[in-house]
């Protein structure tokens, strides 16, 4: 059986919802999936804002993980780029709404992304 458990460390605040250290059973597979991005099947960007396009990147990277098996309660570590750290507290919002916890271990990148993205999300999770 595979756990991800938050084990509990002194740190300081947390700047979002993310756990610092979590620790994965060995009994399981691992997930990687590539940056998934605010796209439709045809390739299209979607949404205007972050929160829209903060949506659709985590409904790709939900796809992505169904088809290897796994969902949001397997993902252990998250990496999301954004061109924009301003809105960091935006994507926050609906990342709390969409994201089980205990929150995956998790950085944050500001850079420059494709065409009209506003943000890239790769995650990597343990499925039994």
């Amino acid at each position: 059986m595979t756990s991800i458990i938050r084990i509990p460390s002194e740190q300081h605040v947390t700047a979002g919802p993310y756990s610092p250290v979590l620790k994965i059973s060995r009994d399981a597979d691992l997930v990687l999936i590539s940056g998934q991005a605010p796209l439709n099947l045809a390739g299209e960007v979607i949404g205007d804002t972050i929160e829209e396009q903060a949506r659709v990147t985590l409904e790709n990277c939900r796809k992505q993980l169904a088809a290897a098996g796994a969902d949001f309660s397997n993902v252990f570590k998250v990496n999301v780029y954004l061109t924009d750290l301003a809105d960091w507290p935006r994507f926050n919002v609906v990342y709390r709404e969409i994201m089980p916890q205990p929150f995956p271990a998790r950085t944050a990148i500001g850079c420059a992304l494709l065409d009209a993205f506003q943000v890239e999300i790769e995650m990597w999770a343990a499925v039994p």
